[in-house]
């Protein structure tokens, strides 16, 4: 059986790429480290961020409704970094940044070592920057015992 060993890519579709491109420029290159290219796919520019291990991409919708994280589909995103200082950091760098991004915090209910931070992109996506929780790493590294 052949396993996952990770997410590729995401593509994100956004009412204004003028708009939006400077909001995930922020969030992904700034905050993040991401990398950052552009090209078109059937005649649509495509903007891309990316790091080691996946690609976030935007591109134009092609209709226009709002968000609605309780419709089917997508409810938020969500991306981790490796410690909770780094959680604390993003929302820092964002929050300077203009973005209204939540402190970050402790989060008990989720897990005893759960901290993120959240905001909302210019279309109404949810975001969420959390923490490599300790299960997650016990997962990780003890898989074959699980």
């Amino acid at each position: 059986m052949a396993e996952v060993t990770g997410i590729d890519h995401i593509y994100i579709s956004v009412s204004d790429l003028a708009v939006s491109e400077p909001f995930y420029d922020r969030v992904m290159v700034d905050a993040l480290g991401f990398r950052k290219n552009t090209f078109a796919l059937a005649g649509d520019p495509h903007i891309q961020y990316f790091n080691r291990h996946f690609g976030f991409v935007l591109r134009p919708a092609r209709v226009h409704t709002p968000h609605e994280p309780y419709a089917p589909g997508l409810h938020h995103f969500c991306l981790r970094v490796d410690s909770i200082a780094e959680v604390h950091a993003v929302a820092t760098q964002l929050q300077q940044a203009g973005i209204a991004a939540s402190d970050a915090k402790l989060y008990p209910d989720y897990a005893p070592d759960y901290t993120a931070t959240f905001f909302t992109d210019p279309d109404g996506l949810r975001l969420e920057v959390t923490n490599y929780r300790q299960e997650r790493r016990d997962r990780h590294d003890h898989w074959a015992s699980l």
